[in-house]
């Protein structure tokens, strides 16, 4: 086995996200992992190659990745202020 296996508290610490935003990943099958029987743990290094893969350029996003769109009542002036339609 190569790497020491960590939670996914350690992980959500390393990347700077809640640890909830971790296990939706994980349970999506975003996220790289290893099922422990209930449990599940992570690889760092894994983890760390897999944001690699995120930051590639020209890339919008990882796996599953949609970007949000915003809400069809705002819209945007050309300075930026956003403004709700009626």
């Amino acid at each position: 086995m190569t790497g020491r296996l960590v939670d996914a508290k350690e992980i959500a610490a390393l990347l700077g996200v809640p640890t909830s935003w971790i296990r939706e990943h994980t349970r999506q099958g975003e996220i790289p992992h290893v099922p422990l029987g209930r449990y599940v743990r992570y690889r760092e290094a894994d983890v760390l190659a897999w944001v690699d893969t995120l930051a590639k350029p020209g890339r919008a996003g990882g796996p599953g990745y949609a970007p949000r769109h915003r809400s069809p009542r705002a819209a945007s002036t050309a300075e930026g202020v956003t403004t709700t339609k009626e």
